[in-house]
């Protein structure tokens, strides 16, 4: 359970401990008074009042070639993360890139498209800031390195690629939807638990 006191700008667990979103650590303390609040709107707190947001984008990985059911996933993970008030960064493409960029745009977020293209024109349309990098598939790496932890939706050599490299980056993964079965990576049943993941990530939370 997690409680917050707006007043004085304290997030405090059921154990007894406060949140310092400085350092993003849990110190132990006196349990505190407040609102009890979710994972995603402590995270919204965090970013929007706390004035110690975290800086850092969440990577969305996926192929340029998304079924239906996959875009519609990056999607809703878009408008999730935007609504906690989280940056997104991902290749600024097609399929999952796009999908994830246009979920972002509803909610009027910050979507990073890390494009491999030297011509920022070739990002998607949703893009909120397009880093035309000029290096190819190279880019992947950047990606990966981007984000506080990365979701990846779907599977391909380049979706496998930024995985490979997230993980040996020591960042959390979280796959859905026939994302790469490797060691490290957690599986998530729906966008739904991959929010819930961040969110813990973003808290420094188990």
């Amino acid at each position: 359970m997690l409680v917050l006191d707006r007043r004085l700008g304290v997030l405090s667990d059921s154990d007894g401990r406060r949140f310092d979103p400085q350092r993003r650590v849990w110190i132990e303390a006196a349990p505190g008074a407040g609102e009890r609040v979710s994972r995603s709107e402590a995270v919204g707190w965090l970013q929007r009042e706390s004035r110690q947001p975290l800086r850092a984008p969440v990577a969305v990985i996926g192929p340029r070639s998304a079924s239906a059911e996959q875009y519609a996933c990056a999607e809703t993970l878009g408008a999730g993360l935007a609504g906690m008030g989280l940056a997104v960064a991902c290749g600024g493409r097609a399929g999952i890139m796009e999908a994830v960029c246009r979920g972002v745009s509803c909610q009027g977020g910050i979507a990073i498209g890390i494009l491999p293209d030297a011509d920022p024109a070739l990002a998607n349309a949703y893009v909120t800031v397009a880093l035309a990098t000029g290096i190819g598939e190279a880019r992947n790496a950047l990606v990966a390195r981007a984000g506080f932890c990365l979701i990846a939706v779907g599977n391909s050599y380049g979706t496998l690629s930024e995985v490979a490299l997230g993980l040996q980056f020591g960042k959390p993964v979280f796959g859905l939807l026939g994302a790469a079965e490797l060691e490290g990576v957690v599986h998530c049943a729906g966008p739904e638990d991959a929010l819930q993941a961040v969110a813990g990530c973003a808290l420094a939370l188990s």
